[in-house]
């Protein structure tokens, strides 16, 4: 187990969406909670989170973080080439269709990173809390940070002003991928926004109060939707017993 340190620091965020063989989750998440999380931060890398996809039962997201880029190759390479990917990894790649869905990503400042204690984890056997996260996913032109300022700038303080913490945004990281063994998905200019809540329906009274004030309904949404490529993809999520975002 890594010292006690906070996620925040946390300068590259990788976001990772699994499509599992069908019935095959419970099995997926009962071995990635029991063997893939002290065997992956002992290598130097935090995972921040592990959720059921709400919307397909078939789908496992989950999130890991490193301090930079040299830190992710080390730790990826000692992983993937250490004993317990080899003892569980096939276990893990048969209960997988597929695992190329990844965003690789940063905080967009110095405090848009994940304020988590590691020593916080829940142990092995944890029940999953009764919680609701969702991730929104907007995605904009390379090359263009209009829309993520009227997220970082606009919509943001407008989400913190009426609700729960939110967590982000996370932006693309442009740094070439240097694990190529593990895909991303290349050439992407998103913004990420996570939140947690007791339930869906504090989820949606949040999105109906931060909707009615009168500047992120004439301006700020109005801007965003000016500058998307595609309407934004929600992320409902459900933590699982060991997730620290949850």
């Amino acid at each position: 187990m890594p010292p006690p340190h906070l996620v925040d620091r946390m300068s590259v965020i990788e976001l990772r969406q699994y499509t599992l063989r069908p019935g095959r989750r419970e099995d997926f998440v009962e071995l990635f909670d029991q063997e893939f999380v002290e065997s992956q931060e002992g290598t130097g890398m935090t995972v921040l989170g592990q959720f059921r996809d709400v919307d397909d039962p078939d789908r496992f997201v989950w999130l890991r973080g490193f301090r930079d880029m040299t830190t992710r190759h080390r730790a990826l390479t000692a992983f993937y080439g250490g004993p317990v990917w080899a003892r569980h990894g096939p276990q893990a790649n048969d209960a997988m269709i597929d695992s190329d869905d990844v965003l690789l990503l940063r905080p967009s400042s110095a405090d848009a990173g994940f304020a988590l204690s590691a020593a916080a984890r829940p142990p092995i056997g944890a029940p999953s809390p009764e919680r609701f996260v969702a991730a929104t996913v907007w995605s904009f032109p390379p090359g263009r940070d209009d829309g993520i300022a009227w997220i970082r700038d606009g919509l943001l303080p407008a989400l913190l002003e009426t609700g729960p913490a939110t967590l982000g945004p996370l932006i693309t990281e442009p740094a070439p991928n240097t694990f190529p063994r593990l895909p991303v998905r290349a050439g992407e200019n998103v913004a990420v926004l996570f939140a947690s809540y007791p339930d869906e329906s504090a989820y949606l009274r949040h999105l109906t109060d931060v909707r009615a004030r009168p500047r992120v309904r004439d301006e700020i949404l109005p801007g965003i939707e000016r500058e998307q490529t595609a309407a934004p993809r929600v992320l409902r999520l459900r933590p699982t017993g060991r997730s620290l975002l949850s």
